[in-house]
């Protein structure tokens, strides 16, 4: 049943991701509400036990894959303003917002105080996915300050909720040592982290694939190993993703495919539970202290914090209001309110709730005018550009590179660009000679050593059955002849040999096969016979 149930949400995810896409409105505010609707139909789910597994571990890859994602060469320019934000700004924020929730709602000051801080930080997913979805690149790298402040502030939030809830526990805590000891091991256990596991992957030389294997189990060991020895997971497991996302490795290509796809589904998750666990009565009866709560903190607490934590940066005053509007509320709050009630701590108020709410109103209001902010204050920036290089190129499009190094005897050796004639559509994008990369121009002369990088379009084998592989062994009548003397038919071309430690040999008449070759051929029909 519960697999019926599972693959039913996805299905209905999937069409609600193309509804919003098509009505403009965030994703994340269409999966809240499937879990709900589930709630019409007599299920009844209250196991916030294992909702608190789930969202732990869903949390811990939206922000492994935040950091992954984000390009330091970009975010480097607002780095210094970002990491202020994501710290002293949740901080105020959570503060600011939970002194007026104790003013105004008679909760109690340390009950008041952790919703302000389930709420503090600003969520990754909610504004990467406004930003993305409708093609928003902001002026003075905005956008990149609000990935970098949004990825990087739920450890400080987390930290927070620690606090309040071990104080509402009535445990004695030294608030100092905990801070020190959460922030302190979280950023050198990420680094240290990052630096092991970027050197075991290159050691070990993984089968295509097992790229994604490693740094999965990586990230769930960086988030464990930092949490069980007093540090905070999440900021391990963020720079832990920084660390490895700006390094360049084979199959880096693969882990973007991967964890594109399977952060989606832990934003989906996410978002389906605040909805499952939630009551609709309840909702409806937290709505309106959930409201005040949320233009509080998005009117008054955030940009409070923001104008005044950004003044000696002399932003301007356009930029700071789209700062202080962009603080949408999701995946972290929503794994922190489950997080609480599973703790059992002792509290009055329907929290859970609350958050549902504030989630709800933030993805709805903020979400949906956040664009429309952007271009009244003349925010967006035209000139959509990003720093890129030829691996992240790769990522997501269907653009294709090839490597060929000249050799001595090659007609190519000393020849100028403008000399070559490639009949095909490729141009020549780079030139790597010993260590400096040259930017091909047509009067660059080529030399015997040069490694010419070509550009074009990669080409996706729809029908997928034209290359038939095999391993060459001490059997076959193929090892040690040279491809000339091979007999084949006309229908069939050996393409490609793959030799030991992942050496990639271009055929041609004098390349010999040899006993653990795999030989890739197009057209089978040449190679009935190889045994001997």
């Amino acid at each position: 049943m519960y697999i019926l149930i599972i693959s039913l949400v996805l299905i209905l995810a999937l069409i609600a991701m193309r509804v919003a896409n098509n009505l403009k409105i965030p994703q994340l505010l269409l999966f809240m509400l499937l879990g709900v609707s589930f709630n019409f139909f007599g299920v009844d789910f209250t196991n916030y036990a294992f909702s608190n597994q789930v969202a732990s571990l869903a949390l811990m890859f939206i922000i492994f894959y935040g950091g992954f994602g984000t390009k330091w060469k970009m975010s480097k320019p607002v780095a210094k303003e970002a990491i202020i934000l994501s710290f002293f700004g949740t901080i105020l924020t959570a503060l600011i917002t939970g002194f007026f929730v104790y003013l105004v709602f008679n909760f109690s000051l340390l009950e008041a105080l952790l919703l302000g801080s389930i709420i503090g930080s600003t969520d990754y997913a909610s504004v990467s996915d406004v930003l993305s979805s409708r093609n928003l690149k902001l002026k003075y790298n905005t956008d990149s300050l609000l990935e970098l402040e949004s990825g990087s502030n739920d450890p400080t939030a987390y930290t927070m909720v620690i606090l309040f809830v071990t104080l509402l526990q009535g445990e004695n805590i030294n608030v100092p040592s905990l801070i020190l000891l959460q922030i302190g091991l979280g950023l050198a256990l990420g680094f240290v982290l990052g630096w092991i596991f970027i050197r075991l992957l290159d050691y070990l030389k993984t089968k295509e694939g097992m790229e994604v294997i490693l740094l999965a189990a990586a990230a769930l060991f960086t988030y464990e190993f930092t949490n069980q020895i007093g540090g905070n997971g999440y900021l391990a497991v963020y720079i832990f993703g920084i660390y490895i996302g700006n390094k360049e490795f084979v199959g880096k290509r693969e882990v973007v495919f991967f964890f594109d796809s399977f952060t989606s589904l832990a934003q989906i998750g996410l978002f389906f539970l605040l909805g499952l666990l939630s009551n609709p009565s309840s909702i409806v009866e937290m709505m309106p202290i959930a409201f005040v709560i949320m233009m509080f903190m998005n009117l008054i607490a955030r940009p409070a914090a923001i104008y005044g934590l950004m003044f000696p940066f002399k932003m301007k005053k356009d930029q700071l209001a789209v700062i202080a509007f962009a603080g949408l509320r999701g995946a972290a709050a929503i794994a922190f309110a489950i997080s609480v009630v599973n703790s059992n701590t002792p509290i009055i108020n329907d929290l859970y709730h609350i958050v549902f709410d504030i989630c709800l109103l933030s993805s709805l209001i903020q979400g949906g005018l956040l664009p429309v902010l952007s271009k009244k204050t003349d925010m967006v920036d035209p000139e959509v550009s990003s720093l890129r290089n030829f691996n992240s190129l790769q990522d997501k499009s269907d653009v294709g590179f090839l490597a060929t190094k000249i050799k001595a005897d090659s007609h190519l050796a000393n020849a100028y660009i403008r000399d070559i004639n490639l009949a095909f559509d490729f141009i020549i994008a780079k030139i790597l000679r010993q260590d400096d990369t040259i930017v091909p121009h047509g009067d660059i002369q080529l030399q015997a050593g040069d490694i010419i990088v070509l550009a074009g379009r990669s080409y996706f084998d729809v029908v997928g059955t034209d290359l038939l592989e095999f391993r060459i062994n001490d059997y076959n009548k193929w090892v040690n002849k040279e491809i000339k003397d091979i007999k084949l038919d006309r229908d069939s071309l050996i393409v490609l040999v793959l030799r030991d430690d992942n050496e990639l040999v271009v055929p041609n008449g004098d390349t010999r096969i040899l006993e653990g070759d795999t030989v890739l051929v197009l057209g089978g029909k040449g190679v009935k016979s190889v045994k001997g």
